[in-house]
């Protein structure tokens, strides 16, 4: 993984476009081989529980040293398709079809299934997917999306306002401008401070 570090707790669906951040050298990508994705997933692990994505028998570590090429390929196609209709839907536009459909086919490919089992004195259901791991990741992410793109709040993502930043976020205040305060709301309010003490 790169040296930057993931932006992290917005909604599932943002958290994976945002790692395409654009950097001094041009835009990069935080999820291009597996181990990245693997430590990106890591972030992310408070809201794997219960996503049916891990295997029973092992922990998530030895879930995610199996990622592969085809899986992080998986991860991408789900992205361009979460950025494409995003893109559309906060400016109050259709989101393409396109976009759409290859959600709703990440989808369908590892549906969640509530998989009942006995314990030895009762019955529980957990969330399982079935399918290859990029597959289960694929279709988590695009639920995640799908949950997104249908709420209301959908139209009030925001792109950060600082000039070199791609960022997505859901403000939780109308006033909120940057990604991250500590990120790009840091350097803005540096930025001014020195424009107003420099020397004439």
């Amino acid at each position: 993984m790169s040296d930057v570090v993931p932006l992290t707790g917005e909604p599932l669906a943002l958290d994976l476009v945002n790692t395409r951040p654009r950097l001094a050298d041009g835009p990069a990508d935080l999820l291009a081989t597996p181990d990245a994705l693997a430590a990106w997933l890591a972030l992310q692990s408070d809201r794997l529980a219960g996503s049916g994505l891990q295997d029973a028998h092992a922990p998530a570590a030895g879930t995610w040293a199996r990622l592969t090429a085809g899986d992080v390929a998986a991860v991408h196609a789900v992205r361009e398709h979460v950025a494409a209709a995003i893109d559309h839907v906060r400016q109050g536009g259709r989101p393409p079809a396109a976009a759409l459909e290859g959600l709703n086919a990440a989808q369908r490919a590892a549906p969640a299934i509530r998989e009942l089992t006995w314990d030895g004195t009762s019955v529980t259901a957990a969330l399982r997917r079935t399918g290859p791991l990029g597959g289960r990741l694929a279709a988590w992410l695009a639920e995640a999306a799908a949950d997104l793109l249908a709420d209301p709040s959908a139209g009030r993502v925001r792109e950060c306002e600082a000039d070199d930043c791609v960022m997505l976020f859901l403000p939780a205040h109308p006033r909120r401008r940057w990604c991250s305060a500590a990120r790009c709301g840091n350097r803005a309010r540096v930025a001014r401070y020195y424009q107003r003490h420099k020397s004439p």
